[in-house]
């Protein structure tokens, strides 16, 4: 083992299931590395996936919202969230399913982490949670002979989603300035809306335009109907989203979702 062979091998997803991890051909120039991250390593299909820089090499074992089940002083939030962990792991264990064949019990259902506190875990898990779905996708692939998808998950940023959307429908923004912007907001909406597997984080939007609602409730609609697995972070809890939502879709959502409550205070800056 060399040195720049470990080095190499933490800045890859796929270390983990990896045989040639850690060896001598643990290379920036493995195939595999580069389809999951790129020549740049910022590249390849995490990149294609949007997911926030700071979490693009968290998985559930090394979430730092995991090891926070074990500190602080809020022991019943701790103790949560650890049971949240089993839940989520029990749920991970479910995305092989993207490979059989049809059949309401080979469907992978959804995930709605929810915290009334901002910082106690929830976009970290979710990250997470897509980085393992990513890594069940690629590494299952090749193993049945097929081609990985060149963006088989993607992260929303509801909020940034937003900053587009106010971008080119403030007033008096000039033409070529509002052009890009609209046009990177709908590749956003199609990305988000198709992709086989998505994270929405933070989708109790309450300050918004009933136009950019419904653009979200558009996305959030055509995953229910397809059937497409999604987690969702929300500072809403599940029985409330009528609130944010027509009600025909709140009940859609809770439909095939599983409600995970992520309690405690916030642990930002705490890393």
């Amino acid at each position: 083992m060399t040195e720049s062979a470990t080095q190499h091998s933490r800045k890859c997803l796929l270390s983990g299931v990896c045989t040639l991890a850690n060896t001598a051909n643990c290379t920036p120039l493995c195939a595999s590395y580069i389809g999951m991250h790129g020549i740049s390593g910022v590249g390849g299909r995490m990149g294609s996936a949007n997911v926030p820089a700071e979490y693009r090499m968290l998985t559930l074992a090394t979430s730092p919202a995991r090891e926070a089940q074990a500190i602080g002083p809020d022991n019943e939030g701790c103790a949560r969230l650890y049971r949240a962990y089993n839940v989520i792991e029990r749920y991970v264990a479910t995305f092989p399913r993207m490979f059989a064949e049809g059949g309401e019990g080979q469907r992978i259902k959804s995930l709605y982490l929810y915290s009334a506190e901002p910082g106690t875990g929830k976009t970290t898990t979710a990250a997470a949670i897509l980085a393992e779905f990513l890594i069940v996708h690629y590494v299952g692939s090749l193993r049945r002979g097929l081609t990985p998808a060149e963006r088989p998950a993607y992260f929303l940023d509801v909020n940034a989603w937003q900053t587009l959307y106010n971008g080119f429908n403030r007033s008096n923004v000039p033409q070529a300035t509002a052009e890009p912007i609209a046009a990177e907001y709908y590749a956003v909406e199609e990305r988000a809306k198709t992709s086989a597997f998505a994270v929405l984080d933070d989708i109790g939007v309450r300050s918004a335009t009933e136009a950019f609602r419904a653009d979200l409730h558009g996305i959030i609609n055509y995953r229910v109907a397809n059937g497409l697995p999604t987690v969702y972070t929300s500072n809403v809890p599940m029985a409330e989203l009528s609130s944010v939502f027509d009600a025909r879709l709140a009940d859609r959502i809770r439909d095939m979702t599983a409600e995970i409550e992520f309690s405690g205070q916030s642990r930002r800056g705490m890393r």
